[in-house]
């Protein structure tokens, strides 16, 4: 059976909110969500900078310095190498080009992002959250925010 994980994250992939202002979040997503939507939510904190990947909804990954591909295996063997302990930075040598670059400034077709905060929702009967809504939450988290969808 495959899920579906809507996360909201930080547009600062090293900002973390304090709890009272996770929870505030929280609330606010289940309000959006609403009373008959039967997804679960995830409150996650990272110890160091973590992938939130769109899984198979990833179309394509591109070089922001030689417009270049990066290959799916590049990216799996990435994602796999930092799963347990994260990013201690996001700066990479690409392979396209050999540019050094940063990974939050790749080109990703369906949006993918890295974060030490995440507010994950599996599962939801919505796709995406509005900007409207994406405000909201991010006012209650005290960080704007924004969003990333996996199919897993």
């Amino acid at each position: 059976m495959s899920d579906d994980v809507l996360s909201v994250i930080p547009t600062d992939p090293r900002w973390q909110p304090d709890p009272s202002a996770a929870e505030r979040a929280r609330a606010v997503v289940v309000g959006l969500l609403g009373a008959d939507d039967g997804a679960e939510l995830e409150l996650t904190w990272h110890e160091r900078t973590a992938a939130v990947d769109c899984g198979e909804n990833l179309e394509r990954i591109g070089c922001p310095h030689c417009g270049g591909t990066l290959g799916p295996d590049w990216w799996g063997d990435l994602l796999e190498e930092h799963a347990e302990d994260g990013f201690a930075t996001l700066v990479v040598t690409v392979p396209c080009c050999g540019a050094e670059t940063t990974l939050e400034v790749l080109e990703y077709d369906w949006p993918c992002g890295f974060a030490r905060f995440e507010v994950e929702v599996w599962n939801p009967e919505c796709l995406w959250f509005t900007e409207p809504q994406l405000a909201a939450i991010g006012a209650a988290l005290g960080h704007p925010v924004r969003q990333i969808r996996a199919h897993l």
